[in-house]
């Protein structure tokens, strides 16, 4: 997504023309002066290039994404009218992402930032600073969303329990899994992309309004479905999905981190016991997650362990939410009858 293209000016003269013209050039450009800027603010190296490569397309708005989520609701906020990027690749593992030059170098020439917030993306603190963009306009996508803490109970194993209360210290970030709190995402990028783009106005609140529609059909069908298998428990092994749970009358169970390469006594004793004491119907793994111990696990505890999306990997085409959470439902539905 971090496509750059120079813009060609000037054409072909003679050689002494060109000496002339650059002479000229150089002269003018000594002898003038920004009274905006002092002269003792000084850019990182990554934010010099960046100030000297123009945006990918002159005239729209660059809008640059932490992950795939945010990366689909302000791509169909924002259609075509302006340049939307994202920073975190689909599949990389944002709660514990290194930013990259690259990613410096977006923010430098970015008007716009939008963030999930609530924590998560804690690598942008730096990297907003590195950039050195006095001018960049910054969307929390979670603003006015009261997030979650551990509403379900969640069994942790001992050497992992620390990292994660870490992780999460300011509640669950895991919004965007709730079609009513997307909603709320949606506005935010959309009253935000307003206030940055003015003149854009009318595209974005039409194409939120399209989007905002669909999600609401999206959770009717949700409702509709899982109101014949309530109180349905499951086990994750990411704590991604308290808000869907609480939304839609569910109960997760998280068995947090399971290492990938042993599983120790502990680990198996935990998972066992949380199926015994919840009554757990499902077991679910991350989609394209090849693990062996899980597959295990889940023939010791005599359920089938199926695939649930958080989203955070998949396609860059927005209606790609729809696709994967509807896959979601069919999920649920099937694991909890």
């Amino acid at each position: 997504m971090m496509n750059y293209r120079g813009l060609r000016t000037g054409r072909q003269r003679s050689g002494i023309l060109s000496i002339i013209a650059l002479l000229m050039l150089s002269i003018a450009s000594c002898s003038q002066s920004n009274p905006n800027q002092g002269t003792a603010f000084e850019q990182s190296p990554q934010a010099q290039e960046a100030a000297s490569t123009p945006s990918m397309q002159a005239g729209k708005t660059k809008v640059v994404t932490t992950f795939l989520p945010i990366y689909l609701f302000t791509k169909a906020v924002a259609g075509d009218v302006a340049d939307v990027e994202i920073l975190v690749p689909p599949g990389t593992e944002v709660h514990e992402y290194q930013a990259t030059p690259q990613n410096v170098k977006a923010i430098a020439t970015a008007n716009v930032l939008v963030k999930n917030g609530l924590g998560l993306e804690e690598f942008l603190e730096s990297t907003v600073k590195n950039a050195q963009n006095r001018k960049l306009a910054e969307i929390d996508a979670s603003k006015g969303i009261k997030p979650l803490n551990e509403i379900s109970p969640v069994v942790k194993t001992a050497q992992e329990e620390e990292d994660h209360d870490h992780e999460h210290a300011q509640g669950n970030p895991h919004v965007w899994l709730d079609p009513v709190l997307a909603k709320q995402q949606v506005t935010n990028i959309r009253d935000g992309l307003i206030a940055a783009d003015p003149a854009n106005k009318a595209t974005y609140e039409a194409n939120a309004a399209t989007y905002i529609k669909e999600l609401e059909s999206l959770n009717s069908e949700f409702q509709q479905t899982l109101q014949k298998t309530p109180s349905c428990t499951f086990i994750t092994f990411h704590d991604a999905f308290p808000y869907l749970a609480q939304r839609y009358n569910l109960k997760q169970v998280a068995v947090v981190q399971i290492p990938e390469d042993q599983l120790s006594p502990t680990d198996v004793q935990n998972a066992v016991n949380a199926v015994k004491k919840y009554k757990v119907k499902a077991l679910f793994s991350e989609p394209g997650v090849d693990n062996k111990l899980l597959s295990s696990l889940s023939k010791d505890l005599k359920l089938t362990l199926r695939p649930l999306d958080s989203l955070e990997t998949g396609e860059t085409d927005p209606q790609h939410y729809f696709k994967a959470m509807k896959a979601n439902l069919q999920t649920l539905q099937t694991a909890c009858k």
